[in-house]
């Protein structure tokens, strides 16, 4: 696929929960968030369940409240669900809309 044609398909796909298929046959899902010319910029989602953050990251956690003082703090405030990845798009193969359930 050439670069325009993966451009103007990461462009309709922007804000979609995506599964992309790299050149080398790995696939890599993740929320579309920006394409310029020569890359596609994703958000893709942290699993806790693997390595060394083996935490449910939806707990509250005591004694972190709002505006530094103590109490309930919110559910995920403070630890990033997400991570940024930017991907060439000349390396792209395909690219498809996941559903989010």
């Amino acid at each position: 696929m050439t670069d325009k044609t993966m451009y103007d398909q990461c462009n309709e796909h922007i804000h979609l929960y995506v599964l992309i298929q790299m050149n080398d046959g790995s696939q890599i899902d993740g929320i579309v968030t920006n394409v310029d010319q020569e890359n596609v910029h994703l958000a893709v989602p942290i699993d806790y369940s693997q390595g060394n953050n083996s935490y449910d990251h939806r707990v509250f956690w005591p004694g972190y409240g709002g505006f530094g003082y103590p109490g309930f703090g919110y559910p995920g405030y403070g630890r990033r669900r997400f991570n940024r990845l930017i991907l060439p798009l000349a390396a792209l193969t395909a690219i498809s809309v996941l559903p989010w359930y």
